[in-house]
């Protein structure tokens, strides 16, 4: 495999220009966090731009909680530095960094009632009380939750309650509001509703936001730019098409949302496309996109094809099974379908590549379109622009 040197980069969406050219709030350098034999983050750098929604995604035990408490003040890195609107903060405490968090336990006072609670932090600073009750119902307004001051905590819905918790946090006019999965205890609709409005939010308010998640569709769903971790480590970020679309290796592939991994052998690659033609074990050849920038893999080279289930087309087996030029096609028979209601997915036991699971996107009322089950022959095909090829 020969590696070269990247390319310029080019933003891939307006959001990605502003990331780009924004000036950061803040700067992770080179940062390493040690819990005894344990490396939490393992030099981490990161610039976040000013104005921007950030989420820190991946598994437990990724990095992702502990860097947001370095942000935040809560501990301190074992190397490297942090900065905060272009000032350093190793050894400011968290009560005097202009940054705010909001947690999954949303730690309202129950002898308080919403405005109190919301005015908290602004007592705390001696701000007179007439500009206390002023900012807390402007900023109640701002989450929907005007009329609500006199209210108590313990009467209000999961709902309220979280977008109290984001009042008390937003009121103190932060340069970063830090979110540790705050929507983790809500149902599921309710946190669906609360990540549009969230977002909604944000681009309001116009503070910078970062997010730490597990679920990827919250991340999908809110973010400018989605920084994927691993064992503390940065594994890809950048806006959610950049990587839903083009995931640098397996384990981006696999966490930011579903695919089939099909092992296979460089045939030849163009490093000046970006393109590469592969082939199984079994003789099949595709052809494909190398997903890592600056990467091209040399023959012989062993490589993993990525291909996600919403570009598998699933056809009966008396369909006509000639490939045209960039398709491949192969029998096989299904495993199990599952009706998701807007979706029925598949899963497809095939000779040539294993199991395959495609996603088929339901008519209004035409139920199991298809119309096969368990047992029943079936052809699946794709085309090559759908395949991914990871390196690693």
């Amino acid at each position: 495999m020969t590696v070269t040197a990247p390319p310029a980069t080019r933003p891939s969406s307006p959001a990605s220009a502003r990331i780009e050219t924004g000036h950061p709030d803040v700067e992770i350098i080179d940062v390493t966090k040690v819990f005894g034999d344990v490396t939490a983050v393992d030099r981490m750098s990161l610039r976040i731009a000013s104005g921007a929604f950030y989420s820190l995604l991946g598994p437990s035990g990724c990095g992702k909680t502990t860097t947001l408490r370095m942000i935040a003040g809560f501990e301190q890195p074992t190397a490297g530095e942090i900065l905060l609107a272009g000032q350093p903060i190793a050894g400011v405490p968290p009560y005097r960094r202009n940054v705010n968090t909001v947690f999954q336990h949303y730690a309202l006072f129950p002898h308080m009632d919403v405005a109190q609670n919301v005015g908290y932090g602004l007592r705390q600073k001696k701000v007179g009380r007439a500009e206390e009750q002023r900012r807390a119902s402007e900023v109640l307004a701002l989450v929907r939750l005007g009329g609500y001051e006199k209210r108590r905590t313990w009467e209000l819905s999961g709902g309220q309650q979280q977008r109290v918790a984001l009042a008390r946090a937003l009121v103190n006019r932060p340069t970063v509001l830090l979110l540790d999965e705050p929507l983790g205890a809500l149902d599921l609709k309710l946190r669906k509703e609360m990540q549009l409005e969230l977002k909604a939010l944000q681009r309001e308010v116009g503070i910078t936001f970062v997010y730490v998640t597990h679920d990827q569709e919250e991340a999908l769903t809110m973010s400018d730019v989605i920084v994927v971790m691993r064992d503390g480590r940065i594994q890809q970020m950048g806006d959610p098409a950049e990587l839903y679309e083009r995931p640098v290796n397996r384990f981006v592939a696999d966490f930011i949302g579903t695919s089939n991994f099909i092992k296979a052998t460089v045939v030849s690659a163009d490093g000046g496309s970006g393109r590469a033609t592969v082939r199984t074990a079994d003789g099949l050849t595709m052809g494909g996109i190398v997903t890592a920038s600056g990467t091209t893999p040399s023959a012989g080279d062993e490589v993993i094809v990525a291909v996600r289930p919403e570009r598998l087309e699933v056809v009966p087996a008396a369909t006509e099974s000639t490939a045209a030029t960039g398709w491949t096609v192969v029998p096989g028979r299904i495993n199990q379908g599952t009706y998701l209601g807007d979706q029925t997915e598949y899963r497809i036991d095939t000779d040539a590549v294993g199991e395959l699971v495609a996603r088929r996107q339901n008519a209004a009322g035409a139920g199991n379109a298809l119309g096969v089950g368990p047992g029943d022959p079936v052809l699946v095909r794709w085309h090559e622009e759908a395949n991914l090829i990871l390196v690693d």
